[in-house]
């Protein structure tokens, strides 16, 4: 509903600039025109309000800023190029009608800031100027709850409505007083009216939020479809009275508008259907109907040059509007044509590079599977421990910028990784929550951990201690050990972590410890992995009794998540069942929860060739067929990742569904198949080595089975020269 009433509310915008009914009668194009009209550009800015500033208002931001605010910003750059097109379609119709004649500085940066370049784009600054002032207000705000926040900015919002009320309908109430009358001279010499981005956009654009997450259902929908009629009456007759009484400046803000707004944007927010094209629609007609007016007019004067008299459609303002509103629909569907061109293009020459990046061999990345793999591990883990994934080794193979971005899109707003380059690659393709670096950063890369706001892991006393040397402060986390004896300090030296807490460049953000057999369900493992739990619940006790405030504690991997979730703390450094795989068939065997595989593997058949009996194929005359035989070369080897231990037969492939072996050893750029059994191979079919073909599937797991490793490994070994392919 709210898509379709964008469709409403901008063909009011053009009765705005016509005054349709003006010659049927004066009251009807007033209640229709001035007080009716006036609810459009609110509802403008209220759906702004709840598609862009809904989450950023609604959720905690940290030091690293909300991700949030990427959005809003995106939407600002959006608003400005649109503000600047605009600007530039009407500039000369503006010289034209001597609008910027004797303009000078101030008056440019006015109409840029406020009043806009032409009389109906003062909307795109407004719109602007209020989001960074909601926005600014929150940061005010942000540090009580979400219901205070939102009411602070509300009542914020509402204060400066009610100045811009009354320098606009109301004004000629307050006008009387010198005093006020002074301060709305000072007012209008910077901005012409009142509806602005400071006084009119920011209480609608809160109200959009607010109104955003009504839900509405039997009774209550009706109580508030009463309220929105009885407001708007009131409104009417708001109105009316205040055109009687002489008292309008101008009309864009009424005193029972915003209650108006509220009511009727909750009763539209309703239904599941979107229609995208009409918001873009909507977004044109406001755009170019001024311009319609003008080729109505123009084609008006062009009749009456070859004798034909229509006078009558720009006379008769009601015909008017109506031509104007065909005319910018049309143009608007014309615009709509062009982007969908414009877009198809752009889709052809993504099919051509996605054609080009999978000529040789590539990586196929799910999202799909990976959301389904964030939403089983979040329901395994306590509602208050947040995901920390890890990402290193380039998100285990998938892809660490793509796989960050898509969890940062599902509110993950904590990584881990292993080195500084790491982080640093994620922080400059806008990842931006925590990003933890768990392994060692040398003093030479110090100043990436403050350049890019990376949290390092103190390794070990002596290390915090020459963090502390630096110069710069450097978020860290602790880390405790307890029984890996791999990175950390002791959980037993309770004196050494004091100290830690203590340094004065230090500031410690975590403390975890690192579960090393948290796989292993049996007596002797369960036992081991309880005496480390309660070595790092013995320190965190210690630092209280000492009277340290205790950061956000993480004890938990991929496999502390499925069988010691009880112990979920503020984050789990989920690893390889984020991305749909177990370490081993022991794991998996054990695990009882169901991931989705995130990555398949594939290559292209480049040569079919077939071999007599006798003749050998690959190095070392390895293989030596024994019958004639159908072999395939694939195009993807050792080189890309592949293990050199499938060879002679220990591994296969899928092609039309079917396996090939492996025959011979596995080069590095290319590997041989035996096809024999399978029908009409040919150069250009696509090979699954990880995947699925037909009702057949290879796993990470099969192939780390035939090489005698590790998924872990497999999959973080597979080489830069494989393209990643996001599906």
């Amino acid at each position: 509903m709210l898509d379709l009433f964008r469709i409403v509310a901008a063909v009011l915008v053009v009765a705005i600039h016509i005054a349709p009914f003006e010659l049927i009668s004066g009251n009807v194009d007033l209640a229709f025109t001035y007080i009716l009209g006036r609810i459009a550009v609110p509802f403008f800015l209220m759906v702004t309000g709840y598609f862009v500033l809904g989450e950023y208002l609604t959720e905690e931001g940290s030091r690293f800023g909300s991700n949030r605010f990427e959005k809003i910003k995106r939407h600002l750059m959006k608003l400005l190029k649109i503000y600047m097109f605009s600007a530039a379609l009407y500039l000369p119709v503006g010289i034209y009608a001597g609008n910027y004649s004797g303009a000078g500085i101030g008056d440019i940066i006015r109409m840029l800031l406020f009043d806009g370049t032409f009389y109906h784009l003062w909307y795109f600054p407004a719109c602007i100027v209020g989001i960074i002032l909601v926005c600014g207000l929150n940061e005010v705000f942000r540090k009580v709850t979400v219901q205070k926040k939102l009411a602070g900015i509300l009542a914020v919002s509402s204060f400066l409505y009610l100045i811009g009320l009354l320098g606009d309908s109301w004004y000629g109430m307050v006008s009387g007083s010198s005093f006020i009358a002074g301060f709305y001279d000072v007012v209008f010499s910077v901005s012409s009216y009142t509806r602005n981005g400071i006084f009119m956009a920011p209480v609608f654009l809160i109200l959009g939020v607010i109104a955003g997450n009504v839900r509405l259902a039997g009774r209550k929908k009706i109580q508030y479809g009463i309220l929105a009629a009885l407001a708007f009456f009131i409104m009417e007759a708001e109105g009316f009275v205040l055109h009687k009484l002489a008292f309008c400046r101008h009309d864009s803000m009424y005193l029972l508008l915003p209650a108006v707004m509220y009511f009727l944007f909750a009763l539209l927010r309703t239904g599941k259907k979107e229609y995208r094209e009409l918001r873009f629609i909507s977004t044109w007609i406001y755009i170019l109907h001024p311009a319609m007016i003008i080729v109505v007019r123009f084609i008006v004067k062009l009749l009456s040059r070859f004798g034909t008299d229509a006078g009558f459609m720009v006379e008769n303002p009601l015909a008017l509007y109506g031509l104007v509103c065909a005319f910018s629909v049309l143009a608007a569907a014309d615009m709509l044509f062009i982007r969908d061109m414009k877009k198809k293009r752009q889709e052809e020459k993504a099919q051509e590079a996605l054609k080009a990046a999978t000529s040789r061999a590539w990586i196929e990345v799910s999202l799909e599977a990976l959301e389904k793999n964030v939403n089983t591990l979040r329901e395994l883990l306590p509602d208050d421990t947040d995901l920390m994934p890890a990402v290193k080794a380039n998100a285990y193979g998938h892809g660490a910028v793509s796989v960050a971005q898509k969890l940062q899109e599902l509110h993950v707003n904590a990584f881990c990784v292993a080195t500084a380059l790491e982080g640093v690659e994620l922080r400059k393709n806008g990842i931006t929550g925590e990003i933890l670096i768990l392994g060692y950063t040398s003093a030479a890369d110090f100043h990436f951990l403050t350049e890019f706001s990376l949290s390092q892991t103190i390794v070990d006393k002596e290390y915090a201690e020459e963090l502390n040397d630096y110069n710069g402060i450097i978020h860290v986390h602790i880390g405790a050990d307890t029984g890996m004896h791999r990175l950390g300090i002791s959980s037993e030296n309770v004196d050494g972590v004091c100290e830690v807490f203590s340094m004065k460049n230090l500031v410690v953000d975590g403390m975890f410890t690192h579960l090393s057999a948290s796989d292993d369900m049996s007596e002797e493992g369960k036992r081991y992995t309880e005496e480390q739990i309660a070595k790092f619940y013995r320190l965190v006790s210690c630092l209280k009794e000492r009277g340290i405030n205790i950061p956000k504690l993480h004890l938990l991997a991929s496999y502390g998540a499925v069988n010691y979730s009880r112990y979920g703390e503020d984050y789990a450094r989920v690893g390889i069942l984020l991305y749909g795989v177990h370490s081993n068939r022991a794991c998996a065997d054990e695990c009882g929860v169901s991931f989705s595989p995130v990555l398949s593997l594939k290559a292209r058949v480049s040569v079919v060739r077939e071999l007599k009996a006798g003749e050998c194929a690959g190095y070392g005359m390895d293989y030596c067929a024994r019958t004639d035989t159908k072999i395939a070369v694939l195009t993807i080897g050792y080189a890309d990742g592949l293990p050199r231990e499938l060879s002679e037969g220990k591994g296969s492939v899928l092609i039309h569904g079917a396996r090939a072996e492996i025959i011979g050893r596995i080069c590095m750029d290319q590997t041989l198949v035996d096809v024999s059994g399978i029908k009409d191979v040919r150069a250009g079919d696509v090979a699954v080595i990880i995947g699925t073909s037909g009702t057949e599937q290879i796993s990470a797991l099969d192939i780390a089975e035939e090489a005698d490793t590790i998924t872990n490994e497999v999959l973080s070994r597979f080489g830069n020269r494989l393209t990643r392919i996001v599906v």
